[in-house]
């Protein structure tokens, strides 16, 4: 279970999280839609300390922290229970596809060299790329390079997978090969929050839909209570404005 209870963040005088709380059970897929700059990122950030909050409390398990107060050794332990894909993908260049899985293993996890390979193979596998172990990623596509960050998330097999807007810098023909890799994951019951512009995704693969504007969370439910029922008018007329982008089947 992944608590987030009063999660506060400014950067000088803008305050983008004004009080976030989030309660997400084991195996949940939550995703945070909602209008840029409405705080989605940095509160994914401030969840693996990326940022630091400013105030709040987050619960991993048995990991509770008080992020304004948090100590390194805090620190390491909810990096240890967490996973980030980035929507840049962030690969090392000069590391080839299982060479980028491998090295949070080996120098995060100090995991056996022999033992990070086959663990990375494994995951490489999953996602579709067991032809490319060998590839750096200036010899992949910006599908292929996200599928590498997917599968080095799974690697660490962390209690949580943070997505934030993995599609983002794809070209839209590469989108619903990314989607359906996040699709398996979610079906073999990992814990994922996801913030994502792909409102067929939501729709499809959430357990849970949060709708953000401002630092606050506006609305949450279900996929139908929030694309079919949503109650606030701010909710609704968000929704309006995207729905036509509803275009990828995965």
């Amino acid at each position: 279970m992944i608590e987030l209870k009063g999660i506060h963040k400014a950067f000088g005088k803008n305050q983008v999280l004004k009080g976030v709380d989030i309660k997400i059970e084991k195996g949940d897929v939550v995703v945070i839609i909602g209008p840029s700059g409405s705080g989605k990122t940095t509160l994914l950030r401030c969840l693996n300390f990326l940022e630091k909050a400013d105030d709040g409390e987050l619960t991993i398990g048995e990991t509770h922290v008080d992020l304004k107060h948090s100590s390194k050794q805090d620190i390491l332990k909810v990096r240890r229970q967490t996973a980030m894909v980035f929507q840049s993908y962030n690969l090392f260049n000069n590391k080839t596809a299982i060479g980028n899985v491998m090295e949070g293993l080996v120098t995060g996890r100090k995991v056996p060299k022999k033992e990070a390979e086959e663990i990375s193979k494994k995951v490489l596998d999953k996602v579709g790329l067991s032809d490319k172990y060998d590839f750096y990623p200036c010899h992949l596509s910006g599908g292929q390079q996200q599928r590498v960050g997917i599968a080095r998330a799974l690697a660490l097999n962390p209690e949580v997978i943070l997505f934030d807007e993995p599609t983002s810098a794809l070209d839209p023909e590469l989108v619903g090969d990314v989607l359906g890799v996040m699709k398996k994951v979610a079906e073999e019951g990992i814990t994922m929050i996801v913030v994502t512009h792909e409102m067929s995704f939501a729709y499809d693969i959430a357990s849970k839909v949060i709708f953000m504007e401002g630092g606050v969370i506006v609305e949450q439910g279900t996929p139908k209570d929030i694309f079919t029922n949503a109650k606030e008018e701010r909710t609704k007329k968000f929704l309006k404005r995207i729905v036509p982008e509803w275009s990828y089947t995965i």
